[in-house]
């Protein structure tokens, strides 16, 4: 006679057990929608997934045996993948049950070096602003990511302009919200031609701190349109430099550092991921 799939010992009450404790092992699992924010080897064959859920924040699990080469979901547990879990809750660590392709992100980022870069600084952002338990804007911070790793999926934009846009909104959602219009300062109406990261965008002369910044109009026009996710008023910034006879990729270029000078002040390191990217522009 055939053994039950979850039993460890012999005779029926022991298969009863078993199965009573495999039903309780599933009533207390939960499911949800996760992007894959980074993976750490564990043990031989093991790895902790660290993801971002649409309910339940920030989730670090174990996935046994993903390693191994006869893994059914190794593949849909990939850095940047948009993935559907069943996860246990555990002591320290939830353990992934199940998981279910929802689009294969990874694998179409990972084709461009340029897209794979401003995936891994977005994913390095995600991780940084979602770790504390509490944090109230998970779901939104969830629901940014998602949108901007199918707008690079789908090549939708140019990657820079991507990350740019996302850092600056995820900032937002954090409460670090930058404003490239009326002075931050004193709120005399806009448009300013100097910037203060220390105070969040725009100054008017009077209230210029030492240090401000000195960005081209388009440059700050840019920055204006990529923090409200106004991909039109992008693209007129862009086509304004190039009317006034500027290189519009000196323009990302400016406006992309000051998101960078944000991004490091707020979370006070710098992305690895962000520096990578940059040497390799130089």
């Amino acid at each position: 006679m055939r053994k039950p799939p979850l039993s460890k010992t012999r005779g029926g009450s022991g298969g009863s057990r078993s199965r009573r404790a495999g039903a309780s092992y599933v009533a207390h699992s939960y499911r949800c929608d996760a992007i894959v924010l980074r993976t750490y080897k564990l043990a031989e064959a093991d790895r902790i997934i660290v993801a971002l859920s649409n309910t339940h924040g920030q989730i670090r699990a174990v996935a046994r045996g993903v390693r191994r080469t006869t893994s059914k979901f190794g593949s849909s547990l990939e850095p940047f993948m948009h993935t559907g879990l069943q996860v246990v809750p555990g002591k320290s660590l939830d353990i992934i049950a199940q998981t279910q392709t929802i689009h294969p992100y990874g694998a179409i980022i990972a084709a461009d070096y340029d897209s794979y870069g401003a995936a891994s600084a977005m994913v390095e952002t995600a991780e940084r602003l979602t770790r504390a338990e509490d944090t109230p804007t998970t779901a939104e911070h969830y629901r940014l990511l998602y949108g901007a790793m199918a707008a690079l999926a789908k090549h939708q934009h140019p990657p820079r302009l991507i990350m740019d846009s996302y850092l600056l909104r995820a900032l937002a959602l954090a409460g670090w919200g930058a404003h490239f219009g009326d002075c931050v300062s004193c709120g005399a109406p806009g448009p300013h031609v100097q910037v203060s990261i220390l105070l969040g965008g725009t100054v008017c002369f009077d209230c210029r701190p030492q240090g401000a910044l000195a960005p081209s109009r388009q440059a700050i026009s840019l920055l204006a349109a990529l923090a409200t996710g106004d991909w039109d008023a992008a693209g007129q910034a862009l086509a304004d430099a190039t009317a006034h006879e500027l290189d519009p990729g000196s323009v990302i270029e400016e406006s992309s550092s000051i998101v960078a000078q944000y991004l490091r002040f707020h979370v006070e390191q710098n992305l690895h991921s962000l520096q990578v990217m940059n040497q390799r522009e130089l």
